[in-house]
């Protein structure tokens, strides 16, 4: 079977690929010339080799002729496109008529049009972590720090609001510090956040990332990595919550120990 891989920014897609031709799929890989790391190519191009074909963020027509020469019947999005680039699309006439039928431009709306666009055209967006499910974070807590009483605290507090922004699809990130909402995730994604509520309330926040209640796991799904730890100890935050089984941790081991390494606690939250 040909697998599609729709490809975004960040590690994920190189993950998928490597995955998914280790799984013995033929893979045809889609790629935004605004947003997937270069290096992409180099990948695809190793043995067993991975058809490359580089389109303009909005020309999703031409994604689906891609698709459908390449004889592909499913495919996978993987990584994301900034939500500012909303601003700067243009979008050709099959992305246009999706955009028209929305009555709002909010990624669930956007991305979910697209992926009606795949299914009428036979192709089957699976779920983005198909290929990676042992990269998701597990439930409890993942660091040798255990959460303080405090810290229990504010997340008690921070779940709360945090599945509201994400139900409304606003964000999925806050950061919260005695009982205080101290920043909420938009559009300018985690790691502008964490910086956010360390310069708004100094060391001790605590960053609730959460998937949405009705998450869609063939897009959108929260993603950390070292960066995120990075981002936390620059800001001073001290504990990072995520959703087990709903967020894929990039290079887990390497978060646990960059975590450890910094004092900084992460929780897994058991599905609710």
């Amino acid at each position: 079977m040909r697998l599609g891989l729709i490809a975004g920014n960040g590690r994920f897609p190189f993950l998928v690929l490597d995955a998914a031709r280790g799984a013995g799929h033929d893979v045809t890989v889609v790629a935004l010339k605004e947003e997937t790391y270069p290096e992409l190519a180099d990948l695809a191009a190793a043995p067993p080799p991975a058809a490359m074909h580089w389109i303009s963020l909005g020309q999703l027509g031409v994604c689906v002729d891609v698709l459908k020469r390449a004889g592909v019947t499913q495919a996978v999005m993987a990584g994301q496109v900034k939500h500012t680039k909303l601003f700067d699309i243009r979008p050709d006439w099959a992305l246009g008529r999706v955009l028209m039928r929305l009555a709002a431009r909010n990624t669930d709306s956007i991305i979910s049009g697209v992926a009606d666009v795949l299914r009428d055209n036979g192709i089957e967006l699976l779920h983005s972590t198909a290929f990676l499910q042992p990269l998701m974070a597990p439930s409890g807590v993942l660091t040798r720090r255990q959460p303080s009483a405090a810290e229990t605290s504010d997340l008690a507090f921070g779940y709360r609001i945090a599945d509201a922004i994400a139900a409304l699809d606003i964000g999925q990130t806050i950061a919260v510090k005695a009982a205080a909402v101290v920043a909420v995730e938009a559009m300018e994604g985690t790691d502008a956040v964490i910086a956010r509520a360390g310069r708004l309330a100094g060391a001790g926040v605590c960053v609730v990332k959460v998937a949405k209640p009705n998450q869609d796991m063939r897009f959108d799904v929260p993603v950390v990595g070292v960066p995120t730890i990075e981002a936390m100890k620059e800001a001073g935050a001290a504990l990072l919550s995520i959703d087990a089984g709903r967020t894929l941790m990039i290079d887990g081991d390497a978060v646990v120990k960059a975590a450890d390494d910094a004092g900084i606690c992460i929780v897994g939250r058991a599905a609710v």
